[in-house]
């Protein structure tokens, strides 16, 4: 590793902050925390290794979560670190964590599209049809019918290919550089010699206070108003795309998951504070619409696709939309709620 003089970080496992009261260090507490998420990585990829098909998701969403918090701790404390060393790990850290995510994130579209159109049709779920929406007669129940098939062989093909695509990922040499990496991070921390000593709270402070700017900017209030309709009208609107007024509300979610990272990293402890929480689960139902809507519009550019089959997309475009809607005015109503008391017990969140 060039350019810098570096020592390992000797530390407790557990990564917390010392119970002496002391500010917490990058010797003391960072090279611990980073050690304890390298250990979970590197236990996720046992058990993920030794698990069947069918009970490797469990370990896969272990084995990402804990690359986004290594990945995390690289970004917020990176002027400790070794800069060439830590941009290239977070970088592939990065690219794992994306790839494996990719086959979760198609099925759970799929479930949220298709369970939208069963309870936007007017015959109603039809329980024991299988995943599609039943064919029903009358107006979109019949187009539902169509575009449930649609939007299923769509994304069960995507969901297909990222299958594929994290198989070959996991075989790669990429990936066996990744988790060499790690390893070598489970026993050593590649702090910078003047570094060591350093306390974290200025590191973890920026975050928050990025995490504050974004929020600020974005339109909280016409967000407090229920049913403003305008993340509908932005999606209706000819000449402008949906996405792009989603985007800073996608960029809040990261950087208020890298704050939380942050609050770990210096010891506090995970579910301190309930407004984080629940700001987040907001901002994950936000994504999760968000990307169920462009879905359901990219489907309704399907190529000589019946009449009844675009109104039944447009319907869950509209539908989806609103579901951002509602997710934005719960962040707003949580976030500008004052702080709330401790939880009692922990809340650990991925």
């Amino acid at each position: 590793m060039a350019g810098e003089t570096l020592v390992t970080g000797k530390t407790p496992k557990t990564g917390k902050a010392p119970v002496t009261g002391e500010t917490p260090v990058a010797g003391e507490t960072l090279a611990g925390y980073l050690r304890e998420q390298a250990t979970e990585f590197l236990r996720s990829l046992r058990q993920h290794r030794e698990s069947s098909a069918e009970e490797a998701a469990e370990p896969a969403l272990a084995l990402r979560a804990a690359a986004r918090r290594i990945s995390g701790a690289l970004h917020t404390f990176r002027p400790l670190l070794d800069a060439d060393w830590s941009d290239q790990l977070r970088a592939e850290l990065a690219w794992l964590s994306g790839t494996l995510a990719r086959e979760h994130a198609y099925a759970a579209r799929l479930d949220r599209l298709i369970g939208a159109l069963h309870r936007l049709s007017p015959a109603g779920p039809g329980a024991g049809r299988g995943p599609s929406v039943p064919a029903q007669s009358g107006g979109l129940t019949v187009g539902a019918a169509k575009a449930g098939a649609l939007i299923e062989r769509q994304l069960t093909l995507a969901r297909t290919r990222a299958h594929s695509t994290a198989l070959q990922a996991l075989g790669s040499s990429r990936f066996h550089a990744v988790a060499d990496g790690v390893a070598v991070l489970a026993s050593e921390v590649p702090l910078r010699r003047d570094a060591a000593g350093h306390p974290l709270a200025p590191f973890a402070s920026d975050v928050e206070a990025r995490l504050n700017e974004a929020v600020a900017a974005l339109p909280l209030v016409r967000a407090g108003h229920p049913y403003n309709a305008e993340a509908l009208l932005h999606g209706l609107a000819a000449d402008a795309a949906p996405e792009s007024q989603d985007t800073p509300w996608h960029q809040v979610r990261l950087l208020l998951r890298l704050h939380r990272y942050a609050q770990e990293a210096v010891g506090v402890e995970p579910g301190h504070d309930l407004r984080l929480l629940g700001a987040g689960q907001a901002l994950d139902r936000h994504r999760d619409a968000a990307e169920a809507a462009t879905a359901a519009a990219s489907a309704a550019r399907t190529p000589r696709i019946a009449p009844a089959t675009a109104y039944a997309l447009g319907v869950l475009h509209a539908d989806q939309r609103h579901e951002v809607e509602a997710a934005r005015f719960a962040f707003q109503a949580v976030w500008r709620r004052n702080a709330s008391a401790p939880s009692d017990r922990p809340v650990s969140t991925p």
